[in-house]
């Protein structure tokens, strides 16, 4: 009798890491699970939020992405093992320069953190739709 096999077998790991892991890393984990079957993302903060903003949901559902994350210490993940290591912010970059875990491979793409705008509800989230545009045109450069 033949056994199936589970999909995540077959799967390629990344993680993205940021400071509060309630935006930027957020975004990232639901596009790739959404959008890229092959892949398994996973995220985690420095320093996290607790929560992941409300703006980063609204900014993912208005492109047909459900998220419904929770914010997790990079201490939850430090002993899984990944294909590729991705910090999103500069400060992650510095404050985590080696992740602990195997590592395929180790990148850095600093994205602005929408978290931070300033102004109306609707100019803070052309922020976030922006980070979200810019994050569609780079994830798959990531994932090379």
């Amino acid at each position: 009798m033949l056994r199936s096999v589970q999909r995540d077998t077959f799967m390629k790991t990344v993680l993205f890491l940021c400071t509060g892991n309630s935006c930027r890393s957020q975004m990232a984990e639901a596009i790739v699970n959404a959008r890229y079957p092959e892949w398994k993302a996973s995220s985690a903060g420095t320093k996290p939020a607790g929560y992941v903003h409300p703006k980063a949901i609204q900014a993912l559902a208005e492109i047909g992405i459900p998220h419904s994350g929770q914010s997790k210490q990079i201490d939850e993940l430090h002993t899984k093992d990944f294909d590729l290591v991705v910090t999103v912010c500069d400060s992650a970059a510095e404050e985590c320069p080696v992740w602990p875990g195997k590592a395929g491979k180790r990148v850095h793409h600093d994205f602005v953190d929408p978290a931070k705008a300033e102004g109306t509800d609707e100019e803070q989230m052309q922020v976030f739709r922006q980070v979200r545009s810019e994050m569609l045109a780079v994830i798959p450069e990531l994932l090379k």
